[in-house]
């Protein structure tokens, strides 16, 4: 099993939570390991970028200590990885939605074996994934500059990366080939250097249900041909979908004006969705 506790780092002064200060330094990568039956060897791949699934967990493992020895923050942008050296820092890219945000991999897990990647709550939260609980993505190995390591070190977090276009999520989603999207609800597990496996909470996805009113104007932010992935950015923005002829759109509204809908326009503009456009509402 992963012993968090050989790294030898010096105690730290205490953080704002009462912990103590982290460090980058010195990396610890570990011995080969086995949880469930299933071995797993920990190994500095550089250039490491997988495609699979995201699970996330948070408030029941608060405080606890990870694999490297330091304690859980569910408010840190933090995540479990079976084999990366603990820290390591991650991109982690949504390929429902393209967004893709900076993540720092302190612990071990998850051990289910759909799951590639364990986020912390606020981690899944800054990607748009909490509310749908398990989410496809991509998880690439990154050498990022000092100034985002220290905000992540301190419990912050970092600006999004650019959003990744269309043709490369597409290429991207390919490369699931026959893996299923794990079905809800899920239990996901995290190895720690006192907790072996850690179970949390089952999540469940909420789907946004279509708007109904009398307002004449809606705000499209987006359409897809995919019902999944219309779903997963309403549930992230907090919008609704429609289908029709062959696609869902998610909209914001109805709104009782014109004028009045630009407030929805306003709203997709500061969530990423420039191209945000007011048309009539078909659905009155």
């Amino acid at each position: 099993m992963v012993d968090g506790r050989g790294d030898n780092r010096l105690p730290g002064p205490p953080t704002r939570n009462g912990g103590r200060a982290v460090a980058d330094y010195p990396v610890k990568i570990g011995a080969p390991y086995t949880v469930a039956g299933e071995t797993y060897t920990p190994a500095d791949t550089p250039n490491y970028e997988e495609v699979g699934y995201a699970s996330w967990y948070g408030a029941a493992h608060e405080g606890k200590p990870t694999a490297n020895g330091e304690a859980f923050r569910m408010e840190a942008i933090s995540a479990a990885h079976k084999t990366l050296p603990l820290p390591s820092y991650v991109e982690v890219t949504s390929l429902d939605t393209g967004r893709t945000i900076l993540v720092r991999v302190n612990d071990r897990g998850p051990f289910v074996r759909d799951r590639i990647i364990d986020l912390s709550s606020a981690a899944a939260q800054q990607l748009g994934l909490r509310r749908s609980g398990v989410a496809a993505v991509r998880v690439r190995r990154v050498n990022p500059p000092d100034q985002e390591r220290a905000a992540l070190r301190a419990g912050g977090q970092t600006a999004e990366r650019l959003a990744t276009p269309e043709p490369l999520l597409v290429v991207l989603r390919k490369r699931l080939g026959g893996q299923a999207r794990p079905v809800l609800p899920v239990q996901q597990a995290s190895i720690s250097a006192s907790a072996p496996e850690r179970q949390t909470a089952p999540v469940k996805l909420v789907l946004p249900a279509p708007a109904t009113g009398s307002g004449g104007y809606v705000v499209q932010v987006a359409a897809f041909s995919s019902k999944d992935r219309a779903n997963a950015l309403a549930v992230q923005i907090g919008a609704w979908t429609v289908e029709g002829n062959g696609l869902w759109r998610v909209r914001f509204g109805p709104y009782s004006s014109e004028a009045a809908a630009q407030q929805g326009v306003e709203k997709a503009t500061a969530k990423g969705y420039a191209n945000a456009r007011i048309m009539a509402n078909d659905r009155k």
